[in-house]
């Protein structure tokens, strides 16, 4: 049976002017959300984050078709199941919600790598469920899902493999970053870059997905860490949780090369400061995600002359059921911090104005509460 949610949804992408406090690009809205269908289930939207990711799609450098409700990091509680059999979730259960899933059929996801999944991929592009269509609309019209999550609302329709079971004593709040922030930037540096003991890690760009990757490069024993960010907030914050040290972009050039060199930022010639900033033989991963026209210039002869590695890292190369919980005990254990990432929790209805203070460089990670 269909219900009524409440849901900040985008009518346009590109042309919404500044402040978003004040000309609103989000809407709540009244949707109607359909009833899951075999293999998803319906969840209550407890808390969720705001990523450079949903501010990507408000300001037109990620296009998407629109109208989109918009949030894809949350913790979430199952409400109802649409004839998920497998005994894995039950209703109450609390989830972390997770913005790519995998088919478990393709090459890929055969391959141990699902977050390169095609037809995860194409579905989100589509701005669909993997297993069809979309769930949600207004006065009869379609809206589509964003990374087939769409937390900024009240409930959402997911399917079983964007959710992972936790356990129930996880603050919402706290949860809801491990879906992309923690996932991505934590895993960036344990997947992807394989960062082991003794290291040295340099991270450019302290938002969210940064500081997770300065966590997560403490926590793999890497040593020193140094943080790069033009915010002396943000840098005082990377100190405070264990860097090395935490330089200004322009003051980068002058420290020693690194073993390990991560990228956040997701502009195309922060990328190639990056590229400079690895030793001979060093690893250089990027996680950002910059405009779709932007080109990256790097001396091609470095590659093999000096036998640098260039690697992209989507979602941290994870594997959310085999990740979540070993970052989550590593929260546990008090070795990945990760409440100290966030910067505020909010309602809802002020989803505008965190996009103002998010594209401001002013936060690290927002929560707001749809309830």
């Amino acid at each position: 049976m269909s219900i009524t949610i409440t849901a900040a949804t985008l009518d346009r992408s590109g042309d919404n002017p500044h402040p978003y406090a004040e000309t609103l690009p989000l809407t709540l809205k009244a949707l109607t959300l359909a009833p899951p269908r075999a293999g998803e289930l319906l969840v209550r939207i407890d808390a969720a984050g705001i990523c450079h990711s949903d501010l990507s799609v408000v300001n037109g450098d990620r296009v998407r078709p629109m109208p989109m409700a918009l949030g894809h990091e949350a913790a979430a509680t199952v409400v109802a199941l649409g004839d998920v059999d497998d005994g894995q979730f039950g209703v109450g259960d609390q989830v972390v919600l997770v913005f790519l899933p995998s088919c478990g059929r393709c090459v890929a996801c055969a391959s141990g790598v699902g977050y390169l999944c095609p037809e995860a991929a194409a579905a989100n592009g589509a701005g669909e469920l993997i297993g069809g269509g979309s769930r949600l609309s207004h006065n009869g019209e379609k809206v589509h899902h964003h990374l087939g999550v769409s937390a900024f609302a009240t409930h959402a329709v997911v399917d079983r493999r964007s959710a992972i079971k936790i356990d129930r004593d996880i603050p919402p709040t706290i949860a809801a970053l491990f879906g992309c922030a923690v996932l991505t930037g934590v895993g960036a540096v344990m997947n992807t870059a394989a960062v082991r003991p003794g290291e040295s890690v340099m991270i450019y760009g302290l938002g969210g997905v940064g500081l997770a990757a300065l966590l997560g490069a403490l926590a793999a024993g890497a040593q020193p860490v140094t943080a790069v960010d033009p915010s002396a907030e943000k840098r005082a914050l990377a100190l405070a949780l264990g860097a090395s040290q935490a330089v200004a972009p322009e003051n980068a050039g002058e420290l020693a090369k690194t073993d390990v060199v991560i990228e956040t930022v997701g502009k195309a010639d922060v990328l190639a400061l990056a590229y400079g900033a690895a030793r001979r033989g060093g690893r250089v991963v990027t996680v950002g995600l910059p405009s779709p026209d932007a080109m990256l210039q790097i001396p091609a002869l470095s590659l093999v002359a000096e036998g640098k590695t260039l690697m992209g890292s989507y979602m941290g190369s994870a594997i959310p059921s085999r990740d979540l919980p070993r970052y989550l005990a590593l929260w546990r254990a008090g070795r990945l911090p990760v409440e100290r990432l966030l910067t505020s929790v909010s309602p809802l209805a002020e989803i505008n104005g965190l996009l103002d203070t998010l594209e401001r460089g002013e936060a690290v990670r927002q929560v707001v509460l749809p309830h």
